[in-house]
């Protein structure tokens, strides 16, 4: 036990590993009675974990009771004919997409890979590659949700629509998500392309070539360092081709070591970039892959798992930017990267309608996403030295019209929050009305949120 901490406490980490919480209890209850009881009889503060997968203390406080949601697995109903699934919101996509797959049925709306859970997907309202989609709140047909004072709602566009609103993207502040009702689509086989698109050309390009594209199921373009000025545009297809594999899902026992000394060659070797662009570039050029659309959307996250964070971990950001600002936000990002000698591995672009239904909306109009995935030392310097290039970033992001994601390291400052989040008021007021105790709390939250 470390200095300090108490006999009775509990570590509660997240996938960083440079955010840690001690909390007072961490149950894992299996139904929404259980969540309903704890609430009733427990008066301390709640927080809320899943998947673990944010980065920024998002789903811990000290001292709380933390509910750990991953029991909370099961399929409470699945509704084929008319393509529709409702389950406990500890279940992981992955495992939902075993119940499915059987049925010819694929979720509608994820991210890029398996491992997190229903309901802190929706906590962050996620999105994926899936093309004029959006973000997760835009398959979601209700959930339900246990207040503060341990009562049970059920949560829809109609019933309780101030709640659904801001629960879905609202990090856990107002509720315990239980259960989600989600509509599904059909399992298809989709083809993949690839192709270098000038970086000045590319919302041309995207616009012309996938954006009202109805066979386009994914797409995303991908820009590597050290330049950050030549998208590689990979889309996935609809296709009535043969299948090149045959595996319906990805196996969850898969070893990933080839992966993993890919990634740490990419980001430590003089000759890296070389390294990237033999072993992953070329032959996403050159292959064109035809898959089940569940395949390719149960990666699994540990591809991108070091074999240790001792020394080093790596960690995502996320830009949302105007459509029409593109290009100079772009040369902004590349500027400020090149600057800082960031060890950003790639930037994934991608693409969204805009949300008017989540109160926290990432996207209030059209914007492209630009997911900044990298490398830095596991330390508080090294930490400290990132938080000064990111707010440069988000600086760059609001000065373009944008906004930026909140799953991530707290590096942004108050006044840049609520630049990206002025709804952050009404959610604050919102609150205050359903959990005047402010029982549901989280670093993020007890950070920025307005009192």
């Amino acid at each position: 036990m470390l200095s300090g901490c108490r006999d009775d406490a509990q570590r509660i980490e997240d996938v960083s590993r440079l955010e840690w919480t001690d909390v007072a209890d961490a149950p894992r209850p299996t139904t929404t009675a259980a969540v309903s009881a704890l609430l009733r009889g427990d008066a301390r503060p709640v927080s809320i974990g899943g998947g673990r997968y944010s980065m920024g203390g998002q789903v811990a406080w000290p001292d709380s009771l933390h509910l750990d949601m991953r029991a909370m697995r099961r399929l409470v109903a699945l509704d084929v004919a008319n393509r529709r699934v409702r389950v406990q919101a500890g279940m992981r996509w992955r495992d939902l997409q075993a119940l499915i797959d059987p049925h010819d049925l694929s979720v509608a709306i994820m991210q890029s890979y398996s491992n997190f859970t229903v309901g802190g997907s929706l906590s962050v309202n996620c999105h994926g590659r899936y093309v004029g989609r959006g973000p997760l709140v835009n398959s979601l047909r209700a959930l339900q949700l246990v207040t503060a004072e341990g009562e049970t709602l059920e949560l829809d566009r109609d019933t309780h629509a101030d709640l659904f609103r801001a629960v879905v993207g609202g990090y856990g502040g107002l509720g315990v998500v239980t259960e989600a009702e989600f509509d599904l689509e059909p399992n298809t086989r989709i083809v993949r392309d690839a192709e270098y698109v000038a970086l000045e050309d590319y919302p041309a390009w995207f616009r012309a070539h996938v954006r009202d594209d109805a066979d386009v199921v994914l797409h995303n373009a991908d820009l590597v360092p050290p330049r950050f000025d030549r998208p590689v545009a990979i889309t996935w297809r609809r296709t009535d081709a043969p299948v090149t594999l045959s595996e319906r899902l990805i196996p969850e026992d898969r070893r990933y070591g080839r992966d993993q000394n890919l990634i740490w060659a990419a980001s430590e070797l003089p000759i890296g970039e070389d390294v990237r662009d033999r072993k992953l570039t070329r032959r996403q050029l050159i292959e064109h892959p035809v898959v089940w659309r569940n395949r390719e959307a149960s990666l699994d996250a540990d591809a991108l798992e070091p074999r240790t964070r001792l020394f080093s971990t790596y960690l995502l950001q996320e830009y949302f930017i105007p459509v029409a600002q593109f290009g100079e936000f772009v040369a902004a990002m590349r500027r400020i990267l090149i600057d800082a000698q960031a060890n950003v591995l790639n930037v994934s672009i991608r693409h969204s309608p805009a949300d008017r239904t989540s109160l926290l909306s990432w996207a209030p109009q059209e914007v492209f996403s630009f997911v900044l995935y990298y490398k830095q030392r596991s330390h508080r310097w090294a930490d400290a030295e990132a938080e000064g290039w990111t707010r440069r970033l988000i600086d760059a992001a609001l000065d373009h019209g944008g906004r930026y994601y909140l799953p991530y390291r707290l590096h942004a400052t108050q006044e840049q929050f609520l630049r990206a989040y002025p709804e952050a008021e009404a959610y604050a007021a919102l609150k205050a009305r359903h959990d005047p105790k402010r029982r549901f709390r989280n670093k993020l939250l007890e950070r920025y949120l307005p009192r």
